[in-house]
């Protein structure tokens, strides 16, 4: 008489897997663009240099679409308004910045018209542009 019993290999059913790991990307790729700190749609210069901006606090960021509508942090302003806005956003941070989102079509007066609130308000400002794809 043989007491030995028979060994049964185990298994881990792995057949849901890819549906739950298509879910969860799923999940991330619509969470990732409802993320987005600026969603006003601008199409921005190329440029070659790749640098970040390293800000411990959250950076202002103004908007000018090509027919001239101005944002504030997605919120839409009027050009009498803007310097209004970009103060009290700024008197918030001990030193802030503004991210300037300007549309390629768009001159060059524009941009410094933003700069000179900026410099009137001690803020830092960065022109956002778009890698070129080499």
């Amino acid at each position: 008489m043989s007491l030995r019993k028979k060994h049964r290999e185990t298994e881990v059913s792995t057949d849901s897997l890819s549906d739950i790991m298509f879910f969860l990307m799923l999940f991330f790729l619509i969470l990732s663009t409802m993320v987005s700190p600026n969603a006003i749609k601008v199409a921005l210069p190329k440029s070659d240099v790749k640098t970040t901006v390293e800000n411990t606090v959250k950076p202002i960021h103004v908007a000018i679409t090509k027919d001239k509508k101005y944002f504030v942090n997605s919120k839409e302003v009027s050009r009498e308004t803007l310097e209004k806005e970009i103060s009290a956003l700024s008197s918030l941070q001990l030193e802030p910045t503004v991210i300037m989102h300007l549309d390629k079509e768009l001159s060059i007066q524009d941009e410094i018209d933003i700069m000179t609130i900026c410099y009137k308000l001690k803020c830092k400002t960065v022109l956002a542009t778009a890698a070129t794809n080499k």
